[in-house]
């Protein structure tokens, strides 16, 4: 089963709701998948994202290049939440969410993997590349990356904040 990297966008109000009732964000969470497509396709301006495989890979990428934002786990642990998969949910403030997005505006998709050798993240046990067969690229965490920058900056231009977790 692959671990995958998900993020709900949610106004001031509605996190701080999440972080007093964990569970409503979920039900939150739930209702917005249950508004998707049934393909998996995401809805035009929808409050929801994924990274798919791509999480670790991302995170790796983004430490390396010095933002100081958790943009893959998230900041702050919702006390007393339950898992959402792999650990409880996390959230980005609606603050940090602008400090993310000013970190990534000076990061392009190629600038993200640039001098970066699939071996490298391989070596280091990066997920999914650990098991990196040769002729890999990582375009793909470029182009995830480039989607999880235009999440984050409509996060940041509504003023929202995240929930954030690994299902």
């Amino acid at each position: 089963m692959s671990m995958i990297g998900e993020y709900a966008r949610l106004t001031p109000a509605e996190l701080d709701r999440a972080v007093q009732d964990p569970d409503w964000g979920w039900e939150f969470v739930e209702e917005q998948l249950a508004a998707g497509q049934d393909d998996g396709t995401p809805v035009r301006g929808s409050r929801l994202h994924s990274t798919g495989k791509m999480w670790h890979a991302l995170e790796y990428l983004l430490r390396l290049r010095g933002v100081e934002v958790n943009v893959v786990h998230g900041e702050e642990e919702i006390p007393g939440a339950e898992e959402w998969g792999y650990g409880p949910p996390r959230t980005i403030s609606p603050e940090r969410v602008e400090v993310a997005v000013r970190a990534m505006a000076a990061i392009t998709p190629e600038g993200l993997i640039e001098g970066v050798a699939l071996a490298e993240l391989a070596e280091a046990g990066i997920y999914p590349y650990a098991d990196a067969e040769p002729g890999e690229r990582l375009d793909d965490v470029a182009v995830a990356y480039q989607d999880l920058a235009a999440f984050f900056r409509t996060a940041a231009r509504l003023r929202h904040g995240l929930l954030v977790w690994i299902a």
